[in-house]
């Protein structure tokens, strides 16, 4: 059965935590109404004011093929092998690609490791459509784990802004809505539409020829390479 996202208000959004207290996607809300989520942060600190990014794609964890699976199950076993480390996907989701099931997602519970191996993997969420030997399905990590710098040239997709310089491998609130400080490419005008920037690290940019996925709009016009206030709409 699905269950609510937790929500937590009046949050401090200085915190961080070497253990987490809060599930990885919670939202929370400052006193003043800005929105963010709980995010681990990856193997580098995140930078104050840089757009994040999920963790980068796993190309090699898509397209499975799968064992029958039926109505019911809490387990999926793939046929097609891989390596994965133990829990790497933990609460995040295996997305159905090729029918049977086309279309159905479902939270990740837990996995064992797999050196070139199959692998079993358990849902919080029992299978609603039967799998067969055709389905195919994508394993996608929690996009709040291990979360990086946007890069130059993308790997994931757009999550927030740090909020602070965290330290690596920390849990902490990363901005997902309301004013932010976020580093820009480019002279941005007030009102302007801002999008994660392909050619700066960590910045957004208003011209969406350069860009991918939109981020919010210039509160005040930005001088390029500066630090300027942005509606984040990304949540």
């Amino acid at each position: 059965m699905l269950g609510g996202v937790p929500v937590i208000y009046g949050i401090n959004p200085f915190d961080t935590e070497t253990v987490p207290s809060h599930q990885l996607g919670s939202i929370g809300v400052s006193p003043d109404s800005r929105k963010f989520r709980y995010a681990e942060v990856g193997e580098t600190a995140l930078v104050a004011g840089n757009l994040l990014q999920s963790a980068a794609e796993a190309t090699d964890s898509q397209a499975l093929a799968v064992a029958a699976a039926a109505i019911g199950d809490l387990t999926i076993t793939t046929t097609t092998t891989l390596t994965v480390t133990a829990n790497e996907f933990e609460n995040g989701f295996v997305c159905v690609t090729v029918t049977p099931g086309l279309g159905n997602v479902y939270r990740i519970k837990s996995h064992p490791a797999a050196t070139t191996g199959t692998l079993v993997i358990t849902l919080y969420d029992p299978i609603e459509v039967a799998l067969t030997t055709d389905s195919r399905i994508d394993m996608v990590h929690n996009p709040f784990a291990n979360v990086i710098q946007w890069p130059a040239t993308e790997t994931g997709t757009p999550v927030g802004v740090a909020f602070i310089a965290a330290a690596a491998n920390t849990y902490t609130w990363v901005q997902t809505g309301g004013v932010a400080s976020v580093l820009q490419e480019g002279a941005t005008a007030v009102g302007a539409q801002v999008y994660a920037s392909t050619g700066t690290a960590g910045a957004v940019i208003d011209d969406p020829a350069i860009a991918t996925g939109a981020v919010g709009t210039a509160v005040t016009g930005i001088a390029s390479g500066e630090n300027g206030a942005i509606f984040l709409r990304l949540d």
